[in-house]
């Protein structure tokens, strides 16, 4: 299972345009060329352990999202077939498969577009605070994990690697993108998390809440980066849902309680993780994938 681990692409015959906490991404003529690496970020670190195979979890989630969502909005895909891009790539093709996207060229908007449905994580603690999330109002007396009245869009700025992203009212990110985007991106955010949640729902899933990244291409916002992954959503199994605390699940939020549990302090130094601890992720972002979409990654 270790064998095919990328910790990180190393392409030194292709320009390194960022690394992320998780995305490697290079500049290929007029593409990009995003490879999905087996990194683990939790709470804005990056683990120094991989979780096997996540790139390629990540990114077979993503393919499949991307094209159930069409019909709403286009995205940045242009291939994920290693034998249809540009040359340069051919000799890494095998480190590629199933975990690298050769996607359109796109101005990224500077805030991360987060939906809620359901009370958990900083939506909770606001809400604990002060009654609201993100400037929103909720009703008083809701419990930990409890579904909203309606999904709800609370915007967050994007932190740079190793900085924690911000939540920040609607106004504020209207200032950041102007009215006329940051209103049609909190329309197309909360329609394609009503369209995913109910597809997951009938998978068995719930989707809690999920974060969606935009680029305007060509004066057309589209979709980029990933969606609805357990990266960048809380997934939690239907079955054993119940408000008034936290959640099983079925993405890093496993690995953030581990954390948790051991009073790591939230910065770096990562603590070493058990084999157990990778194991056990690395399963819940499979189990993600085979719920989803109904493969595994050997398909």
């Amino acid at each position: 299972m270790n064998s095919n681990v990328i910790m990180q692409s190393d392409f030194t015959d292709m320009k390194l345009l960022k690394r992320g906490k998780v995305r490697d991404v290079y500049e290929i003529g007029q593409y990009l060329l995003i490879v999905a690496s087996d990194r683990m970020s939790a709470f804005d670190v990056v683990m120094d352990d991989p979780i096997p195979d996540k790139g390629k979890i990540l990114t077979q989630l993503s393919l499949f999202w991307f094209k159930e969502l069409e019909h709403i909005v286009d995205n940045h895909l242009v291939s994920s077939d290693p034998s249809e891009y540009p040359e340069v790539c051919t000799k890494y093709r095998d480190q590629l498969a199933g975990r690298s996207m050769l996607v359109h060229r796109a101005d990224p908007l500077p805030v991360e577009c987060v939906v809620r449905g359901y009370l958990s994580g900083s939506g909770w603690q606001e809400y604990q605070a002060g009654g609201k999330v993100c400037g929103i109002p909720l009703p008083s007396g809701l419990k930990e994990s409890d579904k909203l009245p309606e999904p709800i869009f609370t915007p967050a700025t994007k932190a740079e690697r190793g900085m924690h992203d911000e939540n920040i009212t609607f106004e504020r990110a209207v200032e950041l993108m102007g009215r006329e985007i940051a209103e049609k991106v909190r329309e197309l955010s909360l329609k394609i998390y009503r369209y995913g949640s109910q597809l997951a729902a009938q998978k068995g899933i719930i989707v809690a809440d999920t974060k969606f990244e935009f680029g305007v291409k060509d004066g057309s916002i589209i979709l980029i980066d990933e969606a609805l992954t357990p990266d960048s959503s809380r997934f939690w199994p239907m079955d054993s849902y119940r408000p008034g605390g936290p959640q099983k699940s079925f993405d890093k939020q496993y690995l953030r309680d581990y954390l948790i549990e051991i009073k790591w302090p939230k910065k770096p130094p990562p603590p070493k993780l058990p084999p157990e601890i990778v194991q056990k992720t690395r399963e819940k972002y499979l189990e993600a994938l085979e719920r989803l979409t109904g493969h595994g990654l050997e398909d």
